[in-house]
């Protein structure tokens, strides 16, 4: 029996973007080729980018999907390439995966099991088949899926894998990071091969697409469930693996393929070829590794060259600068500072010195002249009584003003700085803070905040983000002496609540371990902040579950989880 080398083509695709798509596709093709790969696998939707979303539903999108799948084609000489593109059939749209070789399709697969939970949304736009496929090279019969097909227990493509005697099952997919996935993944692989009895080639889209990023992480999995073969995580990489495997016996009954082939191989000679293992990330790094990647790609992929921060000399800002600068250099940084008669002398020496240690452009805007002049301009309208608060979100407010008229005047990316604690209970300004276009740490809770910071640091040749910074309690400095847990419970606690309620959906009476009055006000905060939430930027998903595509909550809604109905 010969040997079938497999690359598995590990891309970074955009949305949409049909003529570089197929560009980078055809030139991992040729890649392949060159170092003697019988079969190229790409993620799912490779050709058109993944999630597409409603653009699914316009013809024209379709229409050109297929247009330059047909350049793709007449690149597969010598070589069998299996791409993932959108199929329209018989009237119905498909999660689908073509089949090339020799300048012709001879196959195209749709997926059948449709994810429709947290982020996914596959049955709004696609339709499921029933069909498997199979085929054969060199005595090597492989079966070809594509991401949920194989996370399914009992599915019908481990039926079929089963009953088609099949060797190697090629998974395809676009599956999208959170902290702790790869692992699920890892386990997800390994009981599919395990069941099926199949050498896994599980073949992961890389890159940041709006709130998602994909991590990568492509997989060889041998018919034991043990990994023999990894690629990078975060970037782009085209995993080799040569597949020699003993022919078990062929199963009697059940289900056949409904598109079987033999294909031939890449006759190119080749060296030897050495399983590639790339070396695991611990939880904090990953993370850290999420967040550039989602940052760098919002950045680039929507045609921003500079990133604006507001600096108040807090951590959440300093954090966000620092993301930024290791995402997109420092010479695509601007930090502002923009202090108030509250800012402290601490705040502001820290403010600069982070736009120091980042080496970045630091620009000064003082608000006292400006929060004077409005507090004039309003004296009649808003009344002798103290302004309290609505003083306080003033001067958010016209923060959020300066920034964005650096953003339109430059066409600058301004970031907005709070963490997933502030934006969960509501401790943000509309139109203030939260005014800017990219959310950063949106989706990271303050405790972590903390836990990124020393983990900055401690891989810096020195401290990017001052210590008094991270040791400084947290404050918005919108009032005298102001600080957060006047307000707010300490956030070790906050964020232990909030996983709860938030990420494991519990109910009141299931978070125990703290005071029952504290989870209630604590869950109140969260069940009136959303329609804060829903005018928010978006932001990077890191968690299992995040605000915005994975939680979706009425804004007008009087079920409130801590009241009694």
């Amino acid at each position: 029996m010969g040997t079938v080398r497999i690359a598995q083509a590990q891309i970074n695709t955009t949305v949409g973007d049909f003529d570089g798509n197929t560009k980078l596709i055809i030139r991992r093709i040729q890649k392949a080729r060159e170092v003697g790969a019988d079969i190229v696998t790409f993620p799912e939707l490779a050709l058109c980018g993944y999630p597409p979303e409603d653009l699914l539903l316009r013809s024209g999108f379709l229409q050109d999907n297929l247009k330059y799948l047909e350049r793709i084609r007449s690149h597969s000489e010598d070589i069998t390439a299996i791409v993932g593109f959108a199929d329209r059939w018989d009237g119905n749209t498909y999660n689908a995966a073509a089949v090339m070789t020799n300048t012709e399709t001879i196959a195209v697969y749709h997926k059948i099991e449709l994810p429709n939970y947290g982020v996914f949304d596959e049955k709004r736009y696609f339709s499921p088949d029933t069909r498997c496929f199979s085929f054969s090279m060199r005595g090597v019969r492989f079966a070809l899926t594509i991401c949920e097909d194989i996370w399914i227990p009992g599915s019908i493509t481990a039926r079929c894998a089963l009953v088609n005697d099949a060797d190697v099952v090629i998974n395809i997919s676009a599956s999208p990071f959170h902290a702790g996935k790869m692992e699920v993944r890892k386990q997800i692989v390994s009981t599919f091969a395990l069941a099926t009895q199949c050498v896994v080639c599980f073949n992961n889209l890389v890159g940041g697409q709006d709130e998602l990023v994909f991590d990568g992480g492509s997989l060889v999995v041998d018919a034991f469930g043990s990994i023999t073969a990894s690629a990078k995580r975060f970037e782009e990489d085209l995993l080799l693996a040569d597949i020699e495997v003993s022919r078990k016996s062929l199963h009697e009954g059940g289900l056949s393929p409904t598109f079987p082939r033999d294909l031939s191989g890449n006759p190119a000679k080749r060296a030897s070829l050495q399983p590639r293992m790339e070396p695991e990330l611990s939880e904090i790094e990953e993370i850290h590794q999420a967040l550039l990647l989602g940052l760098r790609d919002y950045t680039r992929k929507n045609g921003f060259e500079k990133v604006v921060v507001g600096l108040s000399g807090g951590i959440d800002s300093a954090l966000t600068a620092t993301l930024a600068v290791q995402a997109i250099g420092p010479d695509n940084v601007v930090g502002v500072t923009m202090p108030s008669q509250y800012t402290s002398d601490d705040t502001l020496s820290d403010a600069q010195l982070v736009a120091e240690n980042l080496g970045i452009e630091f620009l000064s805007v003082p608000l006292k002249d400006m929060f004077s002049a409005y507090l004039s301009a309003l004296d009649e309208v808003l009344g002798p009584e103290p302004l309290g608060v609505t003083a306080e979100n003033l001067q958010a407010r016209i923060r959020g003003n300066i920034l964005m008229a650096l953003s339109n005047r430059f066409g600058w990316l301004a970031l907005t700085t709070g963490n997933k604690s502030e934006t969960a209970v509501g401790y943000a300004t509309l139109y203030g803070d939260m005014a800017g276009g990219f959310a950063v740490i949106k989706d990271v809770p303050k405790t972590l905040v903390y836990e990124l910071a020393e983990y900055i640091n401690s891989k810096a040749s020195r401290p990017l983000i001052p210590e008094s910074t991270i040791e400084r309690a947290p404050t918005a400095e919108l009032r005298p002496n102001q600080k957060d847990q006047d307000t707010l419970p300490p956030y070790s606690t906050l964020d232990s609540i909030l996983k709860m309620y938030v990420e494991e959906d519990k109910s009141p009476d299931e978070i125990i371990g703290y005071d029952p009055a504290l989870v209630l006000d604590v869950i109140r905060m969260v069940d009136r902040s959303e329609y804060k939430r829903r005018q928010g930027p978006p932001g990077i998903k890191i968690t299992p579950k995040s605000f915005g595509r994975d939680r979706r909550l009425p804004i007008t809604n009087r079920y409130l989880s801590g009241k009694k109905n």
